[in-house]
């Protein structure tokens, strides 16, 4: 009899109860993954060594979602037998964590009428503090981590395809532009800030526009530090991507930032995505702040 083929990919989901695990699950299940939620940590291994039940034999990936509802639920545990699962049928595990602020989580339990899984019976909050304390080894050891505090669902999604729905090798790649007045993007890899070039928030007929448009660009541009600085960038991660491929990493972000999010970082993005592109890569770009309304008392400098 053959050996049991294994699925392409076998991907742990997990993190804090509200973070978005179902809509994580979802999409996954949307881009084609074989999908099981809150298995018993008991049925792991016969799951893996199961083609069908892992949609091997139909060339998918495999996603197993846990979390603390998961019979028999520990962390330590759960580390311990992944990595014995992962030597034993040669397969790879990867690990996504999703991680959300407190304070977020109490919102959303609290729009939601939903009790927290580790607090039925006692305030909310402090079924979030057990449960971050109950997680936290899965969390150290996860390949992937993404916050979730100032997604949506639809953010969410995005974020799943662009990290789970590429093909198998090269990196998936995000070009993002942001303002620092509205923070700093929570799951970004590489930070570029612009804020050293000349700001057309102080010319008023350019103050209405974004950077998508050429007046803006051509302002931009015409900053002496502008061409020699950006050219630097993107010799750097045309340097940098070759090497995250080599060691496996199967996302990059790559954020500009400058003070509203909406003229340099723009311009800046767009034209780095561009030569990516040139390049070979395929990146999917974000203005994460384009669409926010400028707020003239933080975006000054």
């Amino acid at each position: 009899m053959p050996a049991p083929a294994a699925p392409k990919r076998f991907l742990l989901v997990t993190g804090m109860s509200g973070a978005g695990k179902s809509t994580t699950l979802n999409t996954l299940e949307d881009l084609g993954w074989e999908v099981v939620d809150n298995l018993p940590l008991s049925l792991l291994d016969p799951l893996l060594a199961t083609p069908l039940a892992a949609g091997a034999e139909r060339g998918r990936s495999l996603a197993i979602g846990l979390d603390s509802r998961t019979r028999g639920f520990n962390a330590e545990r759960v580390v311990r037998q992944v990595k014995k699962l992962a030597r034993e049928h040669d397969q790879p595990v990867e690990t996504l964590f999703l991680e959300c602020q407190a304070a977020e989580l109490l919102r959303r339990f609290s729009e939601t009428r939903r009790r927290h899984p580790l607090a039925p019976d006692r305030p909310t909050n402090d079924g979030i503090s057990e449960e971050r304390e109950m997680i936290a080894p899965l969390k150290r050891w996860a390949d992937h981590v993404i916050d979730t505090t100032d997604s949506d669902t639809n953010a969410l999604r995005q974020q799943i395809r662009n990290h789970f729905g590429g093909e198998e090798g090269a990196p998936i790649l995000t070009v993002q532009s942001f303002g620092f007045a509205r923070g700093l993007p929570r799951n970004a890899d590489l930070v570029f800030d612009m804020r050293f070039l000349q700001n057309p928030h102080w010319v008023p007929a350019l103050r209405p526009l974004t950077g998508l448009e050429r007046e803006v660009a051509d302002h931009i541009a015409a900053d002496p530090a502008y061409e020699d600085a950006v050219t630097r960038i993107e010799e750097l991660l045309l340097a940098l991507l070759p090497r995250y491929e080599a060691e496996g990493k199967s996302y990059v972000s790559i954020a500009f930032g400058c003070t509203g999010g909406r003229h340099r970082s723009v311009h800046v993005a767009e034209r780095v995505a561009a030569r990516l592109r040139e390049a070979g890569f395929s990146p999917s770009l974000d203005h994460r702040d384009l669409a926010t309304p400028p707020r003239d008392g933080s975006e000054r400098s």
